[in-house]
């Protein structure tokens, strides 16, 4: 199994089918791209790369990013997305424990830190003439053969996001991700082959990921102009190439249903330029995607995975969001969904026993979409995976329905005078309260009660905020327990470079 070939496969099907886009601009046909990747494959064979060999990918969203991907595929190599966004000592030590042997970039993002990569035999800045050469397409490598690969070798090395250390390189095989793309189809939407995915999100991770599936059924994979996320670009382009379908953080989504209220967009407007969102990666709360549907219509679909596991775990569909007439609408709202159709999901107590419904425990996830493992890091991976489940670290109930609410990560609970506290359930709450725009919950030392709960909060522009009044709605709405001893306000709230609260850099605030 080698995923390559199923870019060859649409390859022969239809070689003019328009297949790379940048902005409205055809730059590649689906036969063009096979034949660039052939040739690619060729350039490593030269180059003395084997099978499992390491090529990173430190670039911004760039219309060669697919190209690279599929040629490394081709020749039998795993490639090493590295989002755009790290600093290039950041970038260095993935490349480093990668023993990544070439990296191809984009020259802005390494110029910017003045600093340079180092210990690899190549790099190669995508927009050169070095990289031109490599393109070049001699007429007789149409028929180059693809490197066989077995369903669990080594196709994507994803690095974690490292907020609480340094990051796991995540072993993602090609059966992974053959799952995950057609898992696509089951559970999240349907491609037809005249659609269009939009890379606003970062390539080297969940967006990038979702090329697969858009591949598998033929579709238009374009890169904005802007190379990142724009929404009056995106709107624009949609209302040009057709609705766009994208993956998207919570945060993105934000800025789209924003720009939409301010323009004055009708839903019919917004369904010209949009066809699917889905959303994952961070919580979306109720209040939020209430409003994206009430301004922006049915276009969304939550997932939620993990880099251990994909874009597969659970999904609430389309369907799900809309069925306002069901008598649990509201607490469906608030969940992730139910367990995609390659996975099992469990809800397990400290020592792996299942809970009954509705108590909160580990989320577990058992499927193919499941990592190999971590990348040179076997105490890591066992203990991540036990008796073929991942042990996700989130904590989550079920309903009787096979729907799965997340609480929080197992490391954000609170633990205040011997009870336990959810940070979402109180961020729930106080975003709808007039005039917040963000907000973050954590638990601050205290010596009577081990933990105290404190709110940083948002405020959204033009708007002072009496934090009386916001615990006054807790109280109102929750336990009094739960509610916060303290608030905070910010201008914004600390996050990472894939738009994740950074609720340790807030516990160090407060330490």
């Amino acid at each position: 199994m080698n995923l390559a070939h199923l870019l060859q496969r649409q390859a022969r099907m239809d070689a003019l089918r328009p297949a790379i886009l940048h902005g409205t601009e055809v730059v590649a046909t689906y036969g063009q791209w096979a034949e660039r990747c052939a040739h690619l494959a060729v350039q490593f064979r030269t180059a003395g790369f084997q099978p499992g060999d390491r090529v990173a990918l430190f670039m911004r969203n760039h219309v060669r990013y697919l190209e690279i991907v599929f040629g490394a595929w081709w020749a039998g190599l795993a490639v090493v997305p590295i989002n755009a966004k790290l600093h290039v000592r950041e970038a260095q030590w993935i490349i480093d424990n990668a023993q990544a042997r070439w990296a191809f970039v984009t020259a802005d993002i390494t110029s910017e830190a003045g600093e340079n990569l180092t210990g690899l035999e190549h790099v190669i800045d995508v927009d050169s003439d070095e990289a031109n050469d490599l393109w070049q397409l001699p007429a007789s490598q149409q028929d180059t053969p693809i490197t066989d690969r077995g369903a669990d070798d080594l196709a994507w090395l994803f690095y974690t996001s490292g907020t609480t250390g340094r990051p796991k390189g995540v072993m993602i095989t090609h059966r992974n991700l053959m799952t995950m793309g057609l898992g696509y189809f089951c559970d999240v939407d349907t491609i037809d082959a005249h659609d269009t995915i939009a890379y606003a999100a970062p390539m080297s991770h969940g967006a990038g990921i979702y090329a697969i599936p858009h591949l598998m059924a033929g579709a238009r994979h374009m890169v904005p102009p802007s190379g990142g996320f724009d929404p009056a670009e995106l709107f624009n382009l949609g209302q040009q190439v057709g609705p766009l379908t994208m993956f998207a953080a919570p945060t993105i989504v934000k800025r789209l249903v924003d720009h939409a209220q301010a323009q004055g967009l009708s839903e019919h407007a917004c369904g010209q330029s949009f066809k699917t969102v889905a959303y994952g990666g961070a919580p979306m709360y109720a209040a939020d995607i209430q409003r994206a549907l009430r301004i922006m219509g049915p276009r969304f679909v939550q997932i939620y995975g993990q880099g251990e596991s994909p874009m597969v775990g659970t999904a609430l569909s389309r369907h799900h969001l809309q069925d306002t007439a069901h008598p649990r609408h509201l607490q469906r709202l608030a969940s992730i969904g139910v367990a995609q159709t390659p996975v099992n999901i469990r809800v397990t107590d400290a020592q792996g026993r299942d809970l009954p419904l509705g108590e909160v425990g580990e989320v577990l996830i058992q499927g193919d979409s499941v990592m190999a493992g971590y990348w040179r890091n076997p105490e890591a991976t066992a203990q991540a995976i036990q008796n073929g489940w991942l042990f996700t670290g989130d904590m989550g109930c079920l309903d009787a329905d096979g729907f799965l609410t997340l609480k929080d990560r197992s490391k954000d609970m609170i633990i205040s005078g011997g009870s336990n506290i959810y940070p979402r359930e109180i961020e729930e709450v106080l975003l709808h309260a007039p005039g917040v725009a963000e907000v973050a919950v954590v638990g601050a030392p205290d010596p009577e009660w081990g933990e105290v709960v404190v709110a940083f909060v948002v405020p959204q522009a033009g708007h002072n905020l009496d934090t009386a009044a916001l615990d006054a709605l807790c109280l109102q709405e929750i336990a009094r327990f739960k509610r916060p001893k303290r608030y905070v306000l910010l201008d914004a709230l600390p996050k990472n470079n894939y738009g994740k609260v950074l609720k340790t850099e807030l516990r160090r605030q407060l330490a």
